[in-house]
């Protein structure tokens, strides 16, 4: 695998993923993409240029773990989306992440209205 451990489908497959490969799969819950999308979508966000190397392989990752489906769109392009498991696999981090912030109060307040 090229960032993340060997990983078994097993509970909390989010911990596992890199960084990286979480941002991939929340490009994705918004709408299937093709990876110029998502490679240009990881750009702005990291304000530096993604390339290929990188990002082909961690695709390729996500898809041998089951949390995101790759289809032919034709001959030269691949469409990505999220599996139910890799939105499975989103909410696990986010209430993982919610769980902490919540522990405090006037954070959880914040948070709140910030989702509100």
């Amino acid at each position: 695998m090229s960032e993340a451990q060997s990983v078994s489908s097993t509970p909390g497959i989010a911990s596992e993923l890199t960084a990286f490969q979480r941002n991939i799969l929340t490009i994705l819950a918004e709408e299937a993409r093709y990876g110029l999308a998502i490679k240009r979508e990881l750009e702005e966000y990291y304000g530096t240029e993604v390339n290929h190397g990188r990002l082909y392989p961690n695709l390729d990752d996500l898809v041998d773990l089951g949390l995101v489906e790759k289809s032919e769109l034709d001959k030269r392009t691949n469409q990505y989306e999220l599996t139910d498991d890799g939105v499975e696999t989103l909410l696990e981090q986010f209430q993982w992440e919610f769980d902490r912030v919540a522990a405090d109060d006037e954070l959880a307040d914040a948070l709140r209205e910030r989702l509100d």
